[in-house]
């Protein structure tokens, strides 16, 4: 029986007692709350509010608590579907943007109980706590620090009246796996009914040392979530990856010298990849939503993530030491819509059919060294058992080990799964893996960072009778907690649908050889469906569906909303025709491509050839990675003879910063229209504004 000492310091976990024989720790440790944390590796966020029933991502702030009023709110069903798709927890918006809680509190009026939801006399939080309770489930919790309806928002009041709001939360509703926060600060908004903008000093207005304090003080339990920590990183993207080497220490770079910087300054790199020996142990969480926005809308009903992308997106987040963060978006009646949930089953079913057998148990192991040659405590068993924290280590000075594998039979797999005891730190910095088949060794993997989990996900099936680790590079001794080898069953993946600029639209399947259905009416596609066999033309857009087929299963459904053709289309400004992004990028339909104007104030006006029934506008901002002249508040003017214009909508892309996605502007109603003016009056950075692609739904 091991026995155990505790460590002062970072040092939350627990070594053996034999100090003199025991890794030395390396780096910045992680708390008990990290180690909590990265145990759950998947969680869910869920964004319910006005927004829900505005249509928009953020509210304004002037938005009446009476539109919360869902016919069918079911906590329940919420957090079950989360929990059916494998996630440890959830966390609820208790409040956004918008500044509507969504419980009873006693700091402001615009709250719950001015909805007509259960006579103002409801708590939704406390149903999401009930909930997770009863499918043991861990809660979490996000307040927003920006309001966009409190009169208090930018002076000193309003600091205190949301640690007020936090006490609430954190006093009144249980034990909390996580206190989640973002970076959204300020701008424009209905404060205390008065429209204007209010800009902060997020580096010092939330006093954020305060907050982390009172927090700890009320939950001890919980890691905090920002985007410099002080626990958990962003990871700087909204699309749910981590970078292929992404380590779990963090060095911060803001403003304030010589101290962890506040809230609200992730650099997108360093969040992504982390920092190698950094002063920290900040991991990164992984968040992206489930359906392109984070709130409801009834548009993005047929573009929810498939669970052939949430594959993807776990293993390039919980497969390289980040956790996972899916947003979750309940409809009007206050559930989750069946797509939703059938994607979150499906998801679950391929993870549990996946993880559920490690194909490495039974294999007899050998290691070129054993620390202290003591196979008791540091033997190479330990990496089959069910320990997380027992591991392998080797001596001191042998820092490029190698370890075999062999199997008791032959046997095929495409997943490898690796873990550090990170208890004593993130220490492997590469290695490779052969698989011994047909009579000789192949190199199969190679990777970089390992942490709480590496996960490699092969190309191919392999089929082999051993496998050979080789540490490649680490400062110190090895000390690996687990070697897994899996086989993910194949999926028959959505179609992939795609049309032309001719307006020429083909569908394809993977694996080959399955049947494609499709439809043009809306309609969900089934096996009764029109047969897809070759490309057809749609000249004036439209919705097409697509399903695929074989003797086995059919995939979730694809879909494509496309506009009219634009092959007739001309750019009328800006006129400039250079080499470098020129005026027609804006509408080649190739995302690839971005159109650039030189100056602000910045437009872009279009003529389509001929007059149309226009009920949306769409833009997409350019995709390079690069959001200067990202349009984030706009105005769109309509009009038949290019002399006579009239606005026809206005307002702003929210969010577009960290989730460059198409923006669908919706018109209050249909515009008769040939040419159309796209003002940027508001961008991100730079000196005129960008377009990748930009057009319009027919009605």
């Amino acid at each position: 029986m091991k026995k155990w000492i505790f460590l002062s310091g970072l040092m939350a976990g627990m070594l053996p007692c034999s100090a003199q024989n025991a890794p030395q720790p390396y780096g910045a440790l992680p708390t008990q709350a990290q180690l909590d944390w990265h145990e759950m590796e998947m969680y869910c966020i869920i964004h319910y509010s006005v927004d829900t029933y505005t249509d928009r991502e953020w509210g304004y702030g002037d938005e009446d608590p009476a539109l919360i009023n869902p016919a069918r709110f079911d906590a329940h069903q919420i957090v079950a579907a989360a929990k059916a798709g494998g996630f440890k927890g959830v966390v609820v918006v208790a409040k956004h943007h918008d500044g509507l809680c969504l419980w009873p509190t006693e700091t402001t009026a615009h709250s719950i109980r001015k909805s007509p939801w259960k006579n103002g006399k409801g708590d939704m939080i406390q149903e999401y706590r009930e909930a997770c309770d009863q499918l043991d489930m861990k809660l979490g919790l996000y307040c927003s620090p920006w309001d966009r309806n409190s009169a208090y928002y930018g002076k000193p009041e309003y600091v205190d009246l949301y640690r007020r709001q936090l006490k609430e939360l954190y006093t009144n509703y249980g034990k909390l796996f996580i206190s989640w926060h973002d970076g959204a600060n300020g701008g424009d908004g209905y404060y205390g009914g008065s429209r204007e903008t209010r800009k902060i000093d997020r580096s010092s207005y939330y006093g954020w040392e305060t907050t982390w304090a009172l927090i700890r003080n009320i939950q001890p339990g919980a890691a905090i979530f920002g985007d410099v920590g002080p626990d958990v990183r962003w990871v700087g993207n909204e699309e749910g990856h981590a970078g292929e080497t992404c380590w779990a220490t963090y060095e911060p770079q803001a403003p304030e010298q010589g101290r962890l910087p506040s809230n609200g300054f992730t650099k997108y790199q360093l969040g992504t990849e982390g920092t190698r020996n950094g002063k920290y142990w900040m991991p990164a969480e992984c968040d992206v939503s489930l359906r392109p926005g984070w709130f409801y809308h009834a548009r993005e009903n047929s573009r929810v993530k498939t669970p052939d992308e949430l594959l993807d997106l776990y293993y390039k987040s919980v497969g390289r030491g980040a956790n996972l963060d899916l947003g979750l978006s309940p409809n009007p009646d206050g559930q989750l819509d069946p797509e939703d949930v059938a994607s979150l089953q499906q998801f679950g079913y391929v993870l549990h059919q996946t993880f559920s057998k490690n194909l490495a148990a039974g294999a007899s192991l050998s290691a070129s060294n054993t620390r202290g040659n003591n196979l008791s405590l540091y033997g190479p068993e330990n990496l089959l058992d069910d320990d997380r924290y027992s591991y392998w280590a080797t001596d001191d000075q042998v820092t490029n080990p190698e370890l075999t594998l062999t199997l008791p039979t032959e046997t095929t797999f495409n997943v490898i799964r690796l873990r550090e005891n990170i208890r004593l730190g993130q220490r492997i910095e590469a290695f490779t893996i052969e698989a011994f088949t047909g009579g000789k060794w192949e190199k199969i993997a190679a990777a970089t960072s390992i942490g709480a989990n590496r996960l490699i996900r092969l190309q191919h099936s392999v089929t082999a009778s051993g496998i050979r680790l080789t540490i490649t590079q680490s400062p110190v001794a090895v000390a690996l907690s687990d070697f897994g080898l899996y086989h993910e069953p194949e999926l028959l993946r959505k179609p992939v649908i795609t049309r032309s600029s001719e307006g020429k639209i083909s569908i394809t399947s993977s694996p080959k050889g399955s049947k494609i259905y499709y439809t043009l009416d809306g309609s969900p596609p089934t096996p009764s469906s029109s047969h897809y066999r070759t490309p057809f033309r749609l000249p004036e857009g439209g919705l097409v569906k697509a399903l695929a087929v074989d003797e086995r299963q059919q995939s979730q459904t694809a879909s494509l909303q496309a506009g009219p053709v634009k092959t007739a289309w001309k750019m009328v400004q800006p006129k400039y025709q250079g080499k470098k992004n020129p005026a027609e990028y804006a509408i080649d339909d190739r995302p690839e491509t971005f159109c650039q104007a030189s100056s602000m104030p910045s437009e872009m006006v279009i003529d389509m050839g001929r007059k149309q029934n226009i009920k949306a506008f769409t833009y997409l901002p350019r995709q390079d990675g690069d959001n200067s002249g990202t349009v984030t508040h706009y105005r769109i003017e309509t009009s038949e003879d290019s002399v006579q214009w009239q606005e026809t909508a206005d307002g702003e892309f929210s969010n577009i910063k960290a989730n460059p996605v198409e923006q669908v502007v919706i018109f209050q109603k249909p515009a008769s229209a040939r040419f159309i003016r796209f003002k940027a009056t508001e961008i991100l950075s730079g000196s005129g504004m960008t377009a990748a692609e930009i057009g319009v739904l027919l009605k």
